[in-house]
């Protein structure tokens, strides 16, 4: 078996960014789908981490196209005590997160430690509204500030989990586009995909972590990767909105439905439980 059994996971082992699509409220509903033996895990969609962290994979590769988020994941893994200290120096008031937050417009950006541009990203994922990373057309950070009153800032309980995890596993951390990520795949791999969703109408979207998009042909892309992953032996896992496209695009797939709490929309009247698709190419026995 390729993942720990929950009773030997570390618990404090956990997301430690916010991320767009985040999957902890649907753990229990992907773990149950996860096939019963693999050898080397890959997420190429890793975002949070939250399917990774918990799976707790000893071999895994993991990627993400977004740079600020993978040097997170490079700096806990290398540099984590510079990444406690940097940490210490920020303050939640609004002044100051607005210049933290503008650091990205300026030449001074520039100059940033990889230390400092990840402990940037940590104080404005912690202290922004909503939580969440969120970049404009031009990849500059903007969202607001959360105005939160105790906001935890530095979790070193669990940036040492991240740490360890990383550091006593054989975890491969990439920053490149999700199909370069699975180059080296084999037969009798696993790959989860947690890619931007595609709009379940034409006024939302769930892509807008990045300044890269995610568009309708991205997504039969995606699909005849994974027709080319399947005619390896290579099985695979990937979650997506209950689009008609994404329905039409799977069809020769085992589909589940599951319902999933999204809170990214701006008008809390329209957050709540929505529908969405696993689809997978194996067979499912149940494990939990």
């Amino acid at each position: 078996m390729s993942y720990k059994l929950f009773s030997e996971r570390d618990l404090d082992l956990a997301p430690i960014l916010k991320w767009v699509g985040g999957k902890r409220q649907l753990m229990k509903e992907i773990i149950k789908y996860i096939p019963n033996d693999y050898n080397t895990y890959y997420e190429p969609f890793v975002g949070g981490g939250a399917v990774l962290f918990s799976l707790q994979p000893e071999n895994a590769v993991i990627n993400d196209i977004n740079s600020e988020l993978i040097n997170v994941y490079k700096v806990i893994k290398n540099n984590l005590i510079e990444l406690l200290e940097d940490l210490k120096k920020h303050k939640n008031n609004e002044k100051y997160f607005y210049k933290i937050r503008e650091l990205d417009r300026s030449s001074e950006y520039n100059e940033l430690s990889n230390v400092e541009r990840a402990s940037r990203i940590i104080f404005l994922n912690k202290t922004c509204y909503n939580g969440l990373y969120r970049v404009n057309s031009l990849g500059y950070f903007n969202a607001p500030f959360g105005k939160y009153k105790n906001p935890k800032i530095i979790n070193e309980k669990r940036l040492f989990a991240i740490h360890d995890y990383f550091n006593n596993n054989n975890i491969k951390i990439l920053n490149t586009n999700y199909y370069e990520a699975l180059k080296d795949i084999s037969k009798n791999d696993f790959v989860y995909f947690d890619p931007p969703y595609h709009p379940i109408s034409e006024s939302s979207s769930f892509t807008n972590y990045s300044k890269d998009g995610f568009d309708e042909n991205d997504q039969i892309k995606l699909k005849k990767v994974c027709d080319e992953l399947n005619s390896k032996g290579v099985k695979f896992l990937l979650s997506n909105s209950n689009s008609k496209l994404i329905k039409e695009l799977y069809k020769d797939y085992k589909i589940e439905y599951v319902n999933a709490k999204r809170n990214i929309n701006s008008k809390a009247s329209k957050r709540g439980a929505i529908k969405e698709v696993l689809v997978r190419n194996y067979e499912w026995n149940q494990k939990w």
